[in-house]
């Protein structure tokens, strides 16, 4: 078992007049990234949610909890949760610009289907320096990790371990980015 852990925050000025406080925890199969147990706290605003999602793929339920009241829905088979789908498609054995991937995402109570679009691939910035990343565009039929008005940006290394090191979205008053903070190390040279 894997755990996927995203946080985000307000700089400070930001914070006076939009707090946003944010942690997603995502337990998931360390072979097939398929979501065991997600909790997701979300402080946005003055808006306040709290999920904890239990999947039971076998069953082809999950047992959804927001802000304290649980239901047993069904899900499509292979159905992931609002971060580790993004770890499966950095996954995939071939990220090639133009293609794309629909994959099926229980977020909220309801199941969507998410397309992961492959844009291509250019030269990223950021505290680990200058890397090649390939650009994915996760098309969101819903609010997901941010309270994100539309589309998701991530970029993965062009390389075999394709860490994430950016994701950019719109939300209510501008956009997010976010940039890996920690846990990249660069290969060595063999």
């Amino acid at each position: 078992m894997l755990k996927l852990v995203t946080t985000a925050r307000s700089s400070p000025l930001v914070t006076k007049f939009y707090p946003v406080e944010n942690r997603v925890e995502s337990i998931v199969d360390a072979t097939k990234f398929s979501p065991q147990h997600m909790i997701f706290h979300r402080r946005e605003g003055k808006r306040k949610n709290d999920f904890d999602v239990t999947f039971r793929h076998a069953e082809g339920k999950v047992t959804s909890i927001k802000d304290g009241v649980a239901d047993t829905l069904p899900i499509p088979p292979g159905t992931h949760d609002a971060l580790s789908c993004l770890y499966y498609v950095r996954g995939l054995p071939s990220l090639v610009p133009g293609t794309s991937l629909i994959m099926n995402v229980h977020h909220d109570k309801k199941n969507y289907r998410l397309e992961a679009r492959i844009e291509g691939v250019e030269k990223v910035k950021g505290p680990w320096g200058e890397v090649e990343a390939v650009r994915v565009l996760a098309i969101m039929p819903f609010q997901g990790i941010f309270l994100n008005e539309g589309n998701i940006r991530v970029w993965v290394t062009n390389d075999v371990r394709r860490v994430p090191v950016m994701m950019r979205a719109k939300v209510i008053i501008g956009s997010v980015v976010a940039k890996l903070v920690d846990g990249f190390q660069r290969p060595s040279a063999q």
